[in-house]
């Protein structure tokens, strides 16, 4: 698909020599940073705090937001503890270079983010997710009691695809466990909440840590890592921690002001999932599930064919520049249900 240079943000409707386009890709997954409410206590907040706060968390003179905002996260998600930092990337390479000192062994899934991966390592990419399970549950048969850490997405975000880590529990009857999980793409679309998947995979056999972006979902420029109060003071006492600007504090303010329109925003989102997952349930060239806003289609030639139709949906190469395009559609907190009547008009025409 050609690139396209844009001049403004982008959100529901973007313009594109004089034409406007319906815009379904993207990982504004609930809509916040486009939404006005948001940007309106963002602003009064940028005043309050200024455009950004460069000092380390651990100088002796210290903005409470940042603790707050650990607290609550934390709290909300049924985690003990949470680090917060300025990006999600830096978020996980300090997650993996805090627990990989300690592991006998390292199993990392093949979708993993490069964040996450310590250095030296490289994730399965020769098995798919399903065969790498399998493979790790017959090495820990073998393998005698030992420390092993599990790295891996909470879901692969290309694939559309969601993982499911119950599987981790019967390999820390035998060894010690310990599980570092990215949330990047989960953080505002999977579970109940908008606070990832920490409650849904913490296990008293299992030293869990959650990290990721908080920049998708949620629309933060910041990142976060969840678990035990040991782990994450340990994370706090590395240079990663102190020696990095924090996130933007005008943002967790209007976070914690926001919660109840994020809960209102990812309510639309889950209806507007199933709304759309309904609609092509029976188009077999649609891939991906009502519970994360991203569908894989199979046909190519379906992305010009949007593109006429008014409709931008994310399509590039992928893992590489020379691999193919992975085309997907992604359904933002922003959209209306004209939008989404209108996109499955589309397809409907185009699976005849």
């Amino acid at each position: 698909m050609k690139n396209h240079y844009l001049d403004t943000g982008i959100g529901r409707m973007i313009e594109i020599d004089g034409k406007d386009y319906f815009y379904f890709s993207g990982t504004s997954y609930l809509g916040m940073a486009q939404d006005i409410d948001f940007l309106d206590i963002l602003a009064n907040n940028l005043f309050e705090f200024g455009a950004n706060h460069g000092q380390s968390r651990n100088n002796n003179i210290r903005l409470r937001v940042f603790e707050e905002f650990e607290e609550s996260f934390a709290f909300a998600a049924n985690s003990p503890d949470a680090a917060v930092f300025s990006s999600g990337y830096l978020a996980g390479i300090a997650a993996s270079k805090s627990l990989i000192e300690d592991a006998d062994e390292v199993w990392i899934t093949p979708d993993a983010h490069a964040a996450i991966i310590p250095e030296g390592y490289k994730a399965s990419t020769q098995l798919d997710f399903v065969q790498w399970k399998k493979a790790c549950l017959e090495q820990s048969d073998q393998l005698s009691p030992r420390k092993i850490l599990i790295i891996g997405n909470a879901l692969d975000p290309m694939r559309c695809e969601i993982h499911d880590y119950r599987w981790v529990r019967t390999i820390a009857r035998k060894h010690q466990v310990c599980q570092l999980i990215d949330d990047s793409h989960a953080f505002g679309t999977l579970g109940p909440s908008i606070y990832g998947t920490y409650d849904q995979w913490a296990n008293p056999r299992i030293d869990l840590v959650v990290s990721g972006s908080l920049g998708k979902g949620l629309g933060l420029p910041a990142g976060i890592i969840l678990g035990s109060s040991k782990q994450i003071q340990k994370i706090k006492q590395t240079p990663l921690f102190g020696g990095a600007s924090p996130g933007s504090p005008a943002h967790l303010r209007t976070f914690l002001d926001m919660e109840d329109r994020y809960l209102e925003k990812k309510a639309w989102l889950e209806d507007a999932c199933g709304i759309f997952a309904q609609e092509t349930a029976s188009i077999p060239q649609i891939k991906g599930s009502k519970l994360f806003p991203a569908f894989r289609y199979t046909e190519d030639s379906w992305v010009k064919e949007f593109e006429k139709a008014g409709i931008i949906t994310s399509s590039f190469s992928y893992p590489t520049a020379q691999s193919p395009s992975v085309n997907r559609i992604v359904i933002s907190g922003f959209h209306e249900l004209e939008d989404l009547m209108y996109l499955n008009g589309i397809i409907q025409n185009l699976a005849q």
